[in-house]
């Protein structure tokens, strides 16, 4: 059907029950992301990880707790960051390229520390460390021997032998394995 207005055009008539369109579906509800739930205070089951990040097992300043590990990174720092880059890297990088290029950077340019401080931010993302007392690059560059000895003695409390490596301790841990499974049968 067709009326004019009052201008004299004519236009068509939209019938007063037209048919709509469906409404569009709603996407269903996204799940929460893996960061989330580990951030959420979950306690629905026994493996639930905890909301707040865990303290470091020893303090910054605790470096004559071990007195071995403090004497390394005193004298050989590239050592100590060596090692520590290894099981952080979880293998994927050896001991000896770390230290050397930590070497390196720290005779060429002095600022080893912001090299150093992206694995101990790693170190903390695998262990689920706090923060603390300061950001990491701030202590690294402020205490640089302090913080790669508190990284040294964390990774020691996490069950690592320094001094072997990552391939040793998966060595080392098969072994145990495979004893305490042997040990076990009647």
């Amino acid at each position: 059907m067709y009326s004019s207005n009052a201008i004299g055009h004519f236009h068509e008539e939209s019938p007063s029950l037209a048919p709509t369109a469906p409404p569009c579906p709603q996407p269903p509800p996204r799940p929460p992301s893996p960061l989330a739930s580990r951030l959420a205070n979950t306690t629905t089951s026994n493996n639930a990880i905890a909301s707040a990040p865990k303290p470091w097992s020893t303090g910054l300043c605790d470096c004559c707790d071990d007195v071995s590990s403090c004497c390394l990174t005193c004298w050989c720092p590239c050592v100590a960051f060596g090692r520590i880059a290894e099981i952080v890297d979880r293998g994927s990088t050896s001991c000896g390229v770390s230290g050397s290029l930590y070497a390196v950077i720290l005779c060429l340019a002095g600022c080893s520390c912001l090299y150093s401080c992206f694995y101990r931010s790693k170190l903390r993302g695998q262990y689920f460390l706090e923060e603390s007392p300061c950001t990491d690059c701030c202590i690294h560059c402020c205490c640089e021997e302090c913080s790669l000895c508190q990284e040294y003695r964390e990774l020691t409390h996490q069950g690592f032998d320094m001094s072997i490596g990552w391939h040793g301790n998966m060595a080392r841990q098969k072994r145990l394995a495979a004893k305490v499974e042997g040990g076990m049968t009647r």
